[in-house]
């Protein structure tokens, strides 16, 4: 299923979008002033955990190769520290922007 969705047209056609919103910038590396190409998009909020949002270019983050690796544990795919600030941020932003309100576990992650 996880090669299937990360080679549906849906998904490229998302992940386009998502490079583009973004400037083709690591968004990671932004935050600290610098300009870094992105290579991936990675689910602030793990796609096997939270699949309602797996669509959803709020859930979405242009990142270069080592600011991915940075985020989740490559042996498990359970996100690192750095990963669930990541998370808790996107939400956050979704919550201020939003009527609705997400809830997460965020020690749970």
């Amino acid at each position: 299923m996880k090669k299937d969705f990360y080679k549906s047209r849906r998904w490229e056609l998302l992940r386009s979008a998502i490079l583009r919103r973004d400037g083709y910038m690591c968004q990671d590396r932004k935050r600290y002033g610098k300009r870094v190409q992105a290579d991936h998009v990675h689910h602030a909020l793990p796609r096997e955990q939270f699949p309602q949002y797996q669509w959803e270019p709020w859930n979405l983050v242009s990142l270069c190769t080592e600011a991915h690796n940075e985020m989740h544990y490559r042996t498990d795919r359970t996100l690192t520290e750095k990963g669930k600030e990541l998370a808790r941020r996107v939400v956050n932003k979704y919550n201020r922007e939003h009527a609705d309100t997400i809830t997460v576990d965020f020690d749970s992650l």
